[in-house]
């Protein structure tokens, strides 16, 4: 059976269809002593005739063996058919796609990748997990973005730099810049002390801020809607705070910071050595693209 080739196959479907080795010849596109030879050498893998071959005008017929071989023919042919279409399909960019996200990325950069994704490839499945925990790991994922470099054997891309500035209630600063230095004491609402967070207050500290956190949550929306309530002022990354809509909102002002604190840098990742799949490649092209698009305000 390992001698047996599915243009041994295909050559017998169409003999059985056409009735002859002459018509099948000319459907698949053979010469007669082709489809010849590749009804000999089935014959030969499966050891006896297939066809009953009459003479003359009179239509070839199957053997019993011939029955038997056919039936199995016909469904490693369709097999093999749908195998084709599904690796056309996943060249032109269709199949599946996994990819971890935070937050601020799923509010801004995402929508244009899935948008464009699906755009481009109407039959992708794409699928995506948030969250963003100190030690991230891609695992089964193709693509991750997150908030600095991640640790173990993998790849990155920076996307942009993600500069930080300060949310406070309307008047509750002069318009303009904002001196580090004018924070310290203030209330102030804040993530949790996880991720890129430290590194940011540990820059305001050194710039001579050292703020009062009477709040700390992960959602960004929270934090904005304690500002707004006047609990406290934000320090947040611009991607949160295009992300919230804050420049629709005249409750609240943004303050560039002076000097301003590191930015926080946004990668994305995958496995090192992974081969990516044209999907995946492609999301990577437009991630790029959404990023440069974006265009932050540079750090200062």
């Amino acid at each position: 059976m390992s001698d047996i080739e599915l243009r041994h196959l295909a050559a017998m479907a169409a003999i059985a269809e056409e009735g002859s080795f002459g018509r099948a010849a000319a459907r698949l596109g053979y010469t007669q002593s082709t489809v010849s030879q590749q009804v000999a050498a089935l014959e030969k893998a499966v050891g006896g005739l297939v066809f009953d071959r009459p003479g003359g005008p009179k239509p070839v017929r199957l053997t019993p063996l011939g029955s038997v071989v056919l039936g199995h023919a016909r469904d490693l042919l369709a097999k093999a058919g749908a195998l084709n279409d599904a690796v056309d399909r996943f060249k032109a960019g269709d199949g599946r796609i996994d990819i971890g996200t935070f937050q601020s990325v799923s509010n801004v950069i995402l929508p244009s990748v899935v948008r464009r994704l699906r755009a481009e490839h109407p039959g992708c499945d794409i699928r995506l997990s948030e969250e963003e925990p100190d030690q991230p790991r891609i695992g089964d994922l193709d693509l991750l973005f997150y908030d600095g470099l991640i640790d173990g054997d993998s790849d990155h891309l920076k996307l942009l730099d993600d500069p930080y500035l300060l949310v406070a209630g309307a008047g509750a600063f002069p318009d303009g810049p904002v001196a580090l230095e004018r924070l310290d004491g203030v209330p102030m609402v804040a993530w949790p002390l996880t991720c890129d967070q430290p590194v940011m207050e540990q820059a305001l500290a050194r710039g001579g801020a050292r703020p009062q956190f009477v709040f700390r949550s992960a959602v960004n929306d929270t934090l904005l809607s304690m500002v707004r309530a006047g609990l406290g002022s934000a320090v947040l990354p611009w991607l949160a705070i295009r992300g919230a809509g804050v420049s629709s909102d005249d409750r609240l002002r943004v303050h560039e910071l002076r000097p301003s604190p590191p930015p926080r840098e946004i990668y994305l990742h995958w496995r090192a050595g992974r081969t990516h799949s044209p999907l995946a490649g492609r999301a990577i092209e437009i991630a790029v693209e959404v990023a440069t698009e974006l265009a932050p305000p540079a750090s200062a």
